[in-house]
């Protein structure tokens, strides 16, 4: 190919992948949840009651397609990331459901991302029936729902042991998973169906499962033969789906997050190790005044961070004892807080069930069906799930990122250790404490002057407030009082009306 032409289909490559780095959340929303293992009718119903009213802007789902049951195991959370099929049934529902939740999701604000597991089909196991009765003959590497057979995979067949190997990564099977090829148009255009299904279904875009095992000039065409998101649910004319790619790179292995966001986002790990270091006390917080592309991170616009995700706080995917978890309360909350007020990134709340043993799949009944979350009078979930969305100060947080939205962080402060301050804007002003002695300061909030409410211990409450009162002089400075202990590390305002008092 000509040297023009080479340089005419990078531009035009380029120029089509770069919209899909566009989260196209709705009406100055600004955070995704991940509702790991919900039922859609959960989904919907959650859309409606919470997180449309609260100002979320997502909900990251798990894998939407027919995945293999793996009843020798007790139905772990993995077996979803085990396809058989591209048919829309799993232990969350129907394709009738799906559309329903995303239906509903859509008309309150919300937008839908499916977690896509394109990379690969089922491992061998004893048994080979999935979720909506398709079979599979794995020794023969036969699909017959979607259908690929054996010219459909990677040959010759192998595993991956040598991750400084980009050719091993991306043509050898992960753990045992069947490698599709996705160089092949046959391949292509089953994949294409299958994610167009769901875009004209009403979703917003797609997390793409182990990206980093597929080469980036399939994914290129993949992307860009996808069709424009539904007008008719709400999404402007020409928008694009959203993109963001598991890439795990936290350095020192032969394949690049950098290879993969000329094409879409990219879920940028060791932001979450990172904070998981700082609010764990190995770092000092007053390092996170250069937080973000200073640290070496992924440009802002192209990342999606989180302090945790469904397989690292197992454990497993990057960042080993630096994450922090719900099971670590105090400094979980604490670093979130930090996540949604800091201006870097795209950002996203795991939303977790309770385990124990990291293989266990969500809760259940006899005949092995998801059990629905129940609510309880404070607002939390039971049935065993953990919901840290509704936690307080995590949902309240995100309705700060949603106020401060297109400021600049500024007047930061700190005490030379784990004390910490900024502005954003004049919209919003965050401390955190996370020494053991007490934070007593007078510090520039730069607000207008006023009465505000802590919005971790509160918020507003009819005349007053639930929680701290923050009192805003003339010249923008307040006294600012965190204690060393307890669970009130973080203290926040902002000129919304969930703070500010008139």
């Amino acid at each position: 190919m000509g040297r023009i032409s080479v340089a005419f289909l990078l531009v035009a490559l380029l120029g089509s992948a770069l919209t899909t780095k566009n989260p196209n959340f709705r009406e100055n929303r600004t955070t995704m949840v991940h509702l790991f293992e919900w039922k859609w009718e959960d989904i919907a119903l959650e859309c409606e009651r919470f997180l449309g009213p609260k100002g979320f802007g997502g909900v990251q789902v798990s894998p939407v397609n027919e995945n293999l049951k793996v009843t020798s195991r007790n139905r772990p959370w993995w077996e979803r990331y085990q396809p058989i099929s591209y048919k829309l049934i799993t232990r969350s529902g129907n394709e009738q459901q799906f559309a329903d939740m995303v239906k509903r999701c859509n008309a309150v604000g919300v937008g839908i991302y499916v977690d896509i597991v394109v990379n690969h089909m089922t491992g061998t196991w004893p048994e080979n029936q999935g979720t909506g009765g398709s079979t599979a003959n794995f020794n023969e590497w036969s699909y017959p729902a979607v259908p690929f057979g054996k010219n459909d995979f990677n040959s010759p067949i192998c595993t991956i042991n040598n991750y400084n190997d980009p050719n091993q990564v991306r043509n050898c099977e992960l753990v045992g998973l069947k490698d599709l090829n996705q160089g092949s148009d046959y391949v292509r255009d089953k994949i294409v169906d299958f994610m167009n299904n769901l875009v004209n279904l009403g979703v917003a875009g797609f997390r793409i499962d182990a990206a980093k095992h597929m080469w980036p000039r399939d994914l290129s065409v993949i992307y860009g033969r996808l069709n424009d998101l539904n007008t008719a649910q709400g999404f402007p004319s020409g928008s694009r789906p959203y993109i963001f790619q598991e890439v795990i790179d936290l350095g020192g292995e032969a394949i690049s997050r950098d290879e993969y966001t000329p094409l879409g986002a990219v879920t940028e790990f060791k932001a979450g190790a990172e904070l998981g270091r700082c609010f764990r006390g190995q770092n000092p917080l007053k390092y996170l005044a250069t937080w973000g592309e200073g640290w070496g991170l992924i440009k802002s616009g192209e990342s999606l961070i989180f302090v945790d995700n469904h397989d690292n706080q197992r454990g497993h995917g990057a960042g080993g004892g630096a994450i922090l978890t719900y099971k670590d309360a105090k400094q979980y909350k604490a670093a979130i807080a930090f996540m949604l007020a800091h201006p870097y990134g795209t950002t996203r709340i795991m939303s977790s069930f309770a385990f124990s043993d990291p293989e266990v799949g969500p809760p259940m009944d006899g005949s092995q069906n998801i059990i629905s979350p129940s609510i309880n009078p404070d607002g939390t979930c039971g049935n065993g799930w953990v919901c840290e969305h509704r936690w307080g100060p995590i949902s309240a947080m995100a309705g700060f990122r949603n106020e401060v939205s297109g400021t600049a962080m500024s007047n930061w402060w700190d005490n030379g250790n784990n004390q910490i301050a900024f502005c954003r804007g004049n919209k919003g002003f965050i401390a955190i404490n996370i020494e053991g002695g007490e934070l007593r300061e007078s510090l520039n909030t730069c607000l207008p002057a006023g009465s505000y409410c802590d919005i971790i211990s509160g918020g507003k409450g009819g005349s007053g407030c639930n929680g701290k009162t923050v009192t805003v002089d003339g010249s923008g400075r307040a006294n600012i009082e965190i204690s060393g202990g307890g669970d009130d590390a973080v203290l926040a305002i902002h000129t919304g009306s969930t703070s500010r008092m008139m």
